[in-house]
């Protein structure tokens, strides 16, 4: 029985490589098209930031995120820990990093957030979805790379694609929890009022569920830096280009100081998009 199973094999892989080939092959100048765009949209990012001094950068990031948060010690974090990128010669890594993961998390929160609304309205549908989420959760990361290095090429537009992919199911699966989390009895109130699905959505459960909802931000954020180091082995730049480097040239310093860049970085985002029931409590008595 065993030898028949195994010399019977089905060609799955076979039919999954010959699938993405005739895509490959029939819509060529779509995916071309879509490459360029993502990828010029990308480079005008970082060349902008890049045209900026780092300081005048830093300060300004430091200024936004006072107006943010009212609070003098996380702006005073970024200027010196950006300030230690800086020394440490990784700043254009840093920016290429911090555009390809606001980038993924902004796709990410755009379509997530909306299927994750959706799923929370119709029980049917997140059934549907749950399978496919734990799937994309649950593959290898490397796997993502074949199909969108096949599909796009060599750039960063696979690296963004993946990422995409990996962090995609976070902001999907916590708005779902956001919007069914909101009382029976908010909900019940709104409809006596007589408003309307439009109204409960956008006046009680949206208010309600956005501290979950910014909980996926936050996590998505953490799981797009996460893909940073293998979003460079198909040529995407940023801080994951050294950290591969070291590894192939077993550079310890280097990877280190890259590493470090990487924390350094997942913090302050960590910080920044806090959610605000988080700040909230964290300023209270």
């Amino acid at each position: 029985m065993h030898d028949w199973l195994t010399d019977n094999k089905l060609p799955l892989g076979e039919w999954i490589a010959a699938g993405m080939h005739a895509v490959n092959e029939r819509a060529a100048g779509v995916l071309n098209a879509i490459a360029d765009t993502i990828g010029d949209a990308a480079e005008a990012v970082i060349d902008a930031l890049l045209w900026l001094p780092p300081l005048v950068l830093i300060v300004i990031m430091a200024g936004l995120v006072f107006l943010w948060h009212r609070k003098w010690q996380l702006p005073l974090a970024i200027i010196v820990m950006m300030g230690l990128i800086v020394n440490l010669g990784y700043w254009e890594e840093t920016i290429e990093t911090l555009t390809l993961v606001s980038l993924a998390a902004a796709v990410c929160m755009v379509i997530g957030v909306p299927v994750g609304i959706a799923a929370a309205h119709r029980p049917w549908l997140f059934r549907v979805l749950r399978p496919i989420l734990d799937l994309m959760q649950t593959i290898p990361t490397f796997v993502y790379l074949i199909p969108t290095l096949i599909l796009f090429g060599l750039g960063i537009v696979p690296g963004l694609i993946s990422t995409v992919i990996f962090a995609i199911a976070a902001p999907i699966r916590l708005t779902h929890l956001g919007i069914t989390s909101v009382p029976t009895q908010l909900k019940e109130a709104g409809e006596a009022f007589g408003a309307t699905k439009r109204q409960l959505l956008w006046q009680i459960e949206l208010p309600h569920a956005m501290p979950t909802i910014m909980a996926g931000l936050t996590q998505c954020i953490m799981l797009s830096l996460s893909m940073v180091v293998i979003a460079a082995l198909v040529g995407a730049d940023g801080l994951g280009v050294p950290v591969v480097r070291a590894l192939n040239t077993v550079n310890i310093g280097m990877g280190f100081e890259a590493g470090l860049s990487i924390v350094i970085l997942a913090i302050l985002l960590d910080r920044v998009f806090r959610p605000p029931e988080r700040r909230a409590k964290a300023a209270g008595p």
